[in-house]
């Protein structure tokens, strides 16, 4: 069966509702408007964690449910339900369509059809059993707790999750998408004497989770989480002041991610709340800066064969060899900027509406050996790992928490430093890349994002980099 035709079992099948009929309601909602759709969702998820040596929660959940929207302009009338039945759907109609009322709409070009698949359509839920999940993490308390005796308290996470779509367009076009996703994650805490410190690390995929019980795979991070927190209990404090700083590959993305990344989506640049607004095609970053957001990597978190509007997402770039030459567009946003959309509409669940929001958003690699750019580096941090950050997106001013960080002098990593931050503005960040490194990786698949109240699981990625004269707040006194 195609995937469409699995979920018209779901949808249909297992519901009184008739695709006819829903059909009928959405063209008639969406007459004389610009977009619109309606957005079926069906949802089952589950977690386990494990601390202390015991299971301490598990969950099993499953949710449905319809977010019918109408655009005119600038305006959204939206209703939702967690009730998938035409009449809940007829109710939502007569809420939706106020807002065009007096309006005569300017019907925006529908989405061009894809058969891209870039992710199984199975259930990861029942792939294993309850028991050998519960197995698997007791397995990893105990794998941690042998490595090292200074190993105090190990917690231990494994979620899943199968989200069915099907979105129904004016005129009966219909597409539907089945996504899996599944995420690992291991904290270890260390103890020293009276010094306690902690390291975490984890996997997350759009797979099944034969892949994360793997013997290879789930130690992989628990060594990693180890490490961390072995390696903290050796930091010094950070000192203070303007430095050459390195961001290492993969996950330090996030700073790319959020401090410049946010500022990139198509709904901030309309309303020229962006620090990027109104800059298409000026230099915005150091040559060789190119930058791209790409949901169609096979498996990736961030991916998407469809975007939540129904739109195939697509590599787009937005910044090229420094300049800026594209935004992150959802449909709305698109047509009001009089741009195409790039797949890039997201909502969190049924219960929202989509906004412009990234998949995977990584830098392309360069040229440098990471080798070549730690020997430049004569005073200065090398950032290996990230915490939690604040970003303000119309100004672009950041600060972010390094969780592992290296004081580095004369081209030599020396000791590991505790509470370095990083301060600064995205965009004058970007033009103080000098050295861009070509062992471009992507983060482990861990990432979520926040945006408007919404969560969306995103990647990341990046080669390792050099930046002159960025503000690190140390701990030194």
């Amino acid at each position: 069966m195609t995937i469409l035709e699995i979920t018209d079992q779901i949808f249909f099948n297992k519901t009184e509702m008739d695709q006819v009929r829903l059909e009928e309601i959405v063209d008639d909602v969406l007459d004389n408007t610009d977009d619109g759709e309606l957005f079926m969702e069906y949802r089952q998820s589950e977690g386990l964690s494990f601390d202390d040596g015991r299971l301490r929660s598990a969950s099993y959940d499953t949710t449905q449910g319809f977010g019918l929207r109408a655009i005119a302009g600038e305006a959204v009338g939206y209703s939702h339900a967690s009730e998938l039945s035409e009449k809940a759907v007829k109710r939502a109609a007569n809420t939706v369509r106020a807002v065009k009322s007096g309006y005569s709409g300017n019907s925006a070009e529908e989405p061009r059809g894809s058969n891209l698949s870039l992710y199984t359509d199975m259930n990861p839920l029942g792939e294993v059993k309850f028991e050998d999940k519960v197995a698997l993490l007791s397995e990893i308390d105990a794998y941690a707790r042998a490595k090292d005796p200074r190993v105090a308290q190990v917690s231990a996470s494994i979620s899943g999750e199968w989200q069915v779509v099907q979105i129904i367009r004016k005129g009966g076009r219909r597409m539907a998408d089945i996504r899996p996703l599944v995420r690992l994650n291991v904290s270890i805490v260390t103890v020293d004497g009276d010094r306690m410190e902690t390291g975490s690390h984890g996997m997350g995929a759009r797979t099944g989770y034969s892949k994360f019980i793997q013997p290879d795979s789930w130690k992989l991070q628990v060594d990693e989480a180890l490490r961390q927190a072995l390696i903290n209990l050796d930091s010094v404090d950070t000192p203070a002041g303007e430095m050459q700083v390195i961001l290492g590959p993969g996950w330090p993305g996030i700073l790319l991610h959020e401090a410049i990344g946010h500022g990139l989506e198509g709904d901030f640049n309309r309303k020229k709340t962006s620090a990027f607004s109104e800059l298409l095609g000026k230099r915005v970053a150091s040559k060789g800066v190119t930058v791209v957001d790409d949901g169609t990597l096979d498996n990736r978190r961030g991916s998407l064969s469809i975007d939540d509007e129904g739109t195939p997402t697509s590599q787009t770039v937005l910044i090229e060899d420094g300049i800026l030459v594209g935004y992150m567009q959802d449909r709305q946003n698109a047509q009001l900027m009089n741009m195409k959309p790039t797949g890039n509409g997201r909502r969190e669940s049924f219960a929202h509406a989509p906004m412009p929001r990234m998949t995977n958003t990584y830098m392309m690699e360069g040229v440098n050996s990471p080798e070549e750019i730690l020997s430049e580096v004569e005073n200065g941090l090398y950032a290996v790992n990230f915490g939690g950050g604040q970003v303000d997106i119309t100004s672009g001013k950041f600060v972010f928490t390094a969780s592992e960080a290296y004081i580095v002098e004369n081209g030599k990593i020396k000791a590991p430093v505790k509470g370095a931050t990083l301060i600064g503005n995205g965009p004058d960040a970007l033009t103080h890349i000098k050295m861009i490194g070509n062992d471009m990786k992507l983060d482990p698949g861990v990432g979520t994002c926040g945006k408007d109240g919404q969560g969306v699981p995103v990647g990341v990625g990046q080669p390792t980099i050099l930046l002159d004269n960025l503000t690190v707040g140390g701990t030194s006194a």
